[in-house]
């Protein structure tokens, strides 16, 4: 009898690789620059100085920082020993998935602010307000309240800005409110509930790398925001009067029918604070305006988008919405790839061993751990980055002069959320800038992002809490002693 064949055997496995055998691949070396530290950073003072001309000359908008950074970026590449690697590392900080998150909530928050607007929902907001009595100083401070409110649940500064500046700023104008007082107001409640808010991502960031919970930072960290919020509000209360385009006794035109659009921004708030993301809350929030401006005869269908016989182009309220996060869109793209030839090098790494070693008492301790992750934001233009960087650096420092973890967590956030709403180059102040447009026929001007960080009375109070707290030892604890309170 004939024997079957035997089962064929197996294919041996594939010799390893030397790849394989040698690991995982080691990280590229630093990006390096003609000139050392000074060529590194030469491009980001550029930078700077371009967007602190631009602020001081009013400019009223980012796309006048376009040309700014496009040059900043150009000079990088000539300094740049590898002009290769350095393209590289641009095009390495444009893709980034924070990145991506930024552009797609610039643009659909700005086709449900142009649908709010379209269906008279911030004449009806005015309305509200005057009916009231809240004028000047009173609505401002009120518009601060509901900020610090909104981004303390939501944990997002970004949304809190990207859904309430639309809203509040061009109501405004009736009300009587200061413009730029008004629009800082705005920033400083949003940053406020940043920083307190147990779901902000500093708060996360900064409680993690001390190796600390998060109920107990926050805790603590009232001590030092609930003070600067309060000198935020009586400056909003006393300095927000004096604007809009009409007196407390003028009428108001608008109504109450378009109120029923309150029904849109109660729907993406909810989803943010059921942890919804950022992007999908927006998403179905136009659809919500699409579908109750229409329902209730608010919005024309044939207003959402036009196609007009012999144009070849359309229009509409979705192709406007869209067309105003063109802007910051381009202007984030550009940042981003110049920050990252920023992270493509050595600088936070010195910046962090610098630091090692020097401090010689708990003051001392503080001021390093300060100074450092102010640096690390200042170059990055990043909070996240910057206390991630320098996280370990304040906890072994921090350890060694018994400084309690809670207060370590608190020097790094409430740090990075005093020079990213204040400076013009930071995004916080470039989306509220951009939520000023279009305001104009209800008597808010445009404004500049440089007026309207000036105008952040809680950044520069905590700011100077921040200075006050290392100085003194206001709310200091030992590592080996319980926090008060």
């Amino acid at each position: 009898m004939i024997q079957p064949p035997p089962p064929p055997l197996s294919p041996a496995p594939p010799a390893p690789s030397p790849d394989a055998l040698s690991g995982p691949p080691s990280p590229p070396p630093p990006l390096t620059f003609h000139g050392g530290t000074l060529g590194a950073l030469f491009p980001f003072l550029v930078f700077l100085g371009g967007v602190g001309a631009l602020a001081l000359a009013g400019a009223p908008d980012e796309r006048g920082f376009w040309p700014v950074l496009l040059g900043a970026l150009i000079t990088g590449l000539l300094l740049a020993k590898d002009r290769g690697r350095y393209s590289e590392a641009m095009l390495d900080g444009m893709s980034q998935r924070i990145v991506m998150v930024m552009l797609c909530a610039w643009l659909f928050a700005g086709v449900l602010g142009a649908l709010l607007a379209a269906s008279g929902f911030v004449g009806s907001l005015a309305w509200v307000a005057r009916a009231l009595e809240l004028s000047g100083g009173a609505y401002t401070a009120s518009a601060l309240l509901a900020c610090a409110l909104v981004a303390t649940a939501t944990g997002t500064s970004f949304g809190t800005i990207l859904v309430a500046g639309p809203l509040l700023y061009p109501a405004g104008g009736a009300a009587g409110a200061d413009p730029v007082i008004l629009m800082g107001a705005i920033l400083a409640g949003a940053t406020f509930g940043d920083s307190i808010s147990p779901v902000s991502d500093t708060t996360i960031a900064s409680s993690g790398t001390q190796q600390v919970d998060i109920g107990g930072t926050v805790k603590q960290r009232l001590r030092y925001a609930l003070p600067a919020g309060a000198v935020a509000l009586v400056a909003s209360l006393a300095l927000g009067g004096g604007g809009g385009m009409e007196g407390p006794g003028t009428p108001v035109a608008g109504g109450p029918l378009p109120l029923v659009m309150l029904l849109v921004p109660a729907l993406v708030f909810s989803l943010l604070l059921a942890r919804r993301h950022l992007v999908e809350s927006l998403l179905l929030g136009i659809v919500a305006a699409v579908v109750v401006g229409v329902v209730s005869g608010l919005i024309a269908p044939s207003a959402l988008l036009r196609v007009e016989e012999g144009s070849f182009g359309a229009s509409g309220i979705i192709i406007d919405g869209l067309g105003r996060a063109v802007g910051v869109s381009i202007f984030t793209l550009l940042l981003m790839g110049l920050v990252g030839t920023i992270q493509a090098t050595d600088l936070l790494e010195r910046l962090v061993r610098f630091a090692q070693g020097r401090a010689r008492s708990a003051r001392g301790a503080e001021w390093w751990i300060v100074g450092t992750v102010s640096g690390a934001v200042l170059l990055t233009t990043h909070s996240v980055v910057a206390v991630l960087v320098t996280g370990p650096f304040a906890r072994e420092t921090g350890e060694r002069f018994q400084i309690h973890g809670y207060r370590r967590a608190n020097l790094l956030d409430l740090t990075v959320c005093t020079w990213p709403f204040l400076f013009p180059w930071f995004l916080p102040p470039i989306l509220a800038a951009s939520t000023t447009q279009g305001a104009q026929e209800l008597g808010m001007p445009p404004l500049s992002p440089a007026a309207i960080g000036l105008a952040n009375s809680y950044a520069w109070a905590l700011l100077v809490m921040v200075l006050v707290a290392v100085v003194t030892g206001y709310g200091r604890r030992s590592a080996a002693a319980p926090p008060a309170g």
